[in-house]
């Protein structure tokens, strides 16, 4: 596979995105977790090419469009993934969150029929390639807590302040 990658500057970070020859969103990380993002595609796309690139311009504009305070504009995103069929279920099932909200690992795993299992729905949230897009972020603890993202629990606690209107961006990306 021959992938692209864009460095994004969004209001929140650097934003590494990466997408494949049809323009399709197959990792998003923040630039700090470059390695991890690597390891990732390594794993998953043995033999894979990454070149710097531009990312599609209608990928962009969603993002700009979310930062600027459309948090819906990230569910036209035309996202892949490799991985096990119970993360790529769990990613599904994350898209299905509305922006805004939040939900408990063990609600998570009960709605995609999988009631106990939220120690194995935090490890596919946690393993989760596109972040933001794929809304890892609006999972937190049976006790309303915020737990886990892989790149802090401040950033995880912008997105959903974001997201509920408390932070507004007009000139993102």
């Amino acid at each position: 596979m021959h992938f692209r990658l864009e460095r994004w500057a969004s209001p929140l970070a650097i934003l590494l995105l990466v997408t494949d020859e049809d323009g399709v969103l197959r990792a998003l990380e923040f630039e700090e977790n470059e390695s991890r993002m690597m390891r990732l595609l390594d794993r998953y796309y043995p033999g894979h090419m990454l070149e710097e690139g531009a990312a599609p311009p209608a990928l962009k504009q969603a993002l700009k469009a979310y930062f600027s305070g459309d948090t819906g504009a990230l569910s036209a995103v035309r996202t892949a993934s490799a991985g096990t069929s119970f993360q790529r279920q769990v990613w599904k099932a994350l898209r299905a969150i509305p922006a805004g909200t939040t939900i408990s690992y063990g609600r998570l795993a009960a709605s995609i029929g999988r009631k106990g299992a939220s120690r194995a729905v935090g490890a596919a949230n946690g393993a989760n390639p596109i972040p933001i897009v794929v809304p890892c972020h609006r999972v937190i603890g049976a006790d309303g807590s915020l737990r886990g993202f892989g790149s802090g629990l401040p950033r995880k606690q912008w997105l959903l302040d974001h997201e509920r209107g408390r932070i507004l961006q007009r000139n993102a990306g």
